[in-house]
């Protein structure tokens, strides 16, 4: 009796149980997993960087081996990930399995995103191993992105608009020479239109080459979209061509939860100018998440163990990038100003668990909201401390209660 009394109140006990309860809430949250495929620098790296607003280094530094030729990247974080990218590196190494990466990622992957260089023509390894995996599972959505296009029309900008909007059969094409295809000016490039009408100026070098990996990939993959992400320090007209579009394929390409969860992310961080801000909402996002799902939970009271620990990990995670770290002191003085509306929330979310069904939907609503709410306090008050003042326990109050009033709004929609 005295070693179970000790371990009911044994911290490490504690951990432990708070670890095990989130590594399986974290199994439940629709987490979008991109399978990203291709060979060395083939741009997948500058394809995450896109779809997160993620630094390279923080991309390399978040990828974890997995396999043997593979590893796994959970944005912004493994404690509660929004978007997770599983990168084969090994598919043009002559020694490279195709099998221990199946045994793996075949029940985890939801898009595989194939990357191949436009200009790459040495890909039999490549397209055997892919034949391989495409076999397993045949129904799972694979998109081609076709990368590094400027280096079919070096010393040249890109053509605006973007000509591959439409579907494929809409697309400039080099070997369309009857009237719909004129001689441009310029030399190497074609007026190419669909329907007589007339399009930008494409250099025949980048539709020849679209034209030959569309035949290579024929019946191997269910979308193309040729992009080039670049540096804007490299003075291209649009450092994400094609990146719009290939946004849009995924969407498509993602089961409805795991779609919702990409809009959310893109949605929120788009209008954000400022760096923190924007670093830290896949934060915010991502722990609301776990919170909603763990207020999701139908039996009353078993989620009040969970919550505060999730909620403690974001404001940690977040003083971190704000570089404030946060005595334990500070962190109290902080949540008591709130305190009296997140006890009062807290009590509601678990009455209302005991009204079937409704019960944990509301649940998930407050829970995710007050999560996001508290998070979006913590930047308000860390922003201001930046700027040299630290805001009165009023206002800190007053901006709480008003982002809990819009993140339940938004809740109870996806909720829904």
């Amino acid at each position: 009796m005295l070693d179970n009394l000790k371990h009911l109140f044994s911290k490490e006990a504690r951990a432990a149980g708070l670890k095990t309860r989130l590594e399986r809430l974290r199994s439940e949250i629709p987490v979008p997993v991109f399978w990203l495929i291709g060979k060395t620098q083939t741009g997948k790296t500058s394809i995450i960087k896109y779809l997160t607003g993620a630094e390279d280094a923080e991309i390399g530094q978040g990828f974890k081996p997995c396999t043997r030729f593979s590893r796994q990247y959970q944005f912004p974080t493994a404690d509660a990930p929004l978007l997770t990218f599983l990168d084969t590196r090994g598919m043009d190494e002559p020694g490279y399995d195709p099998q221990e990466d199946l045994d793996r990622f075949a029940g985890m992957a939801h898009v595989v995103v194939l990357t191949v260089k436009l200009l790459d023509h040495a890909l039999e390894n490549f397209l055997r191993h892919w034949q391989t995996i495409r076999r397993r599972r045949r129904d799972r959505p694979a998109v081609l992105a076709l990368t590094c296009l400027h280096e079919a029309y070096p010393q040249q900008q890109h053509v605006l608009p973007y000509p591959f909007a439409g579907e494929p059969e809409t697309w400039p094409a080099s070997h369309d020479l009857n009237d719909k295809v004129t001689a441009s000016p310029r030399d190497g490039a074609l007026n190419t239109g669909v329907n007589g009408a007339v399009a930008p100026e494409v250099p025949v070098s980048l539709l020849r080459s679209i034209a030959a990996q569309r035949e290579r990939f024929q019946g191997l993959c269910d979308h193309i979209v040729p992009v080039d992400l670049t540096p804007p320090a490299e003075g291209f007209n649009d450092p994400n061509y094609g990146g719009d579009k290939l946004k849009q394929t995924l969407l498509h390409s993602l089961p409805g939860a795991y779609r919702q969860t990409l809009l959310m992310l893109d949605s929120a961080t788009r209008e954000l100018q400022d760096f923190y801000a924007r670093q830290a909402m896949p934060y915010i996002l991502g722990y609301s998440s776990l919170a909603a799902t763990a207020g999701a939970f139908p039996i009353p009271w078993v989620d009040l163990l969970v919550l505060p620990g999730i909620q403690t990990r974001m404001i940690y995670q977040l003083a971190d990038l704000y570089g404030q770290p946060l005595s334990g002191k500070r962190f109290v003085e902080l949540a008591s100003t709130m305190g009296m509306g997140l006890l009062v929330r807290q009590a509601v979310r678990e009455v209302v668990k005991f009204i079937p069904i409704v019960g944990s939907i509301a649940g998930a609503t407050l829970a995710g909201a007050s999560t996001f709410a508290l998070g979006k306090a913590f930047c308000y008050y860390y922003s201001a401390v930046h700027k040299g003042h630290v805001p009165k326990p009023e206002d800190l109050r007053h901006y709480y209660q008003e982002q809990l009033t819009l993140a339940e709004q938004q809740w109870g929609k996806r909720g829904k």
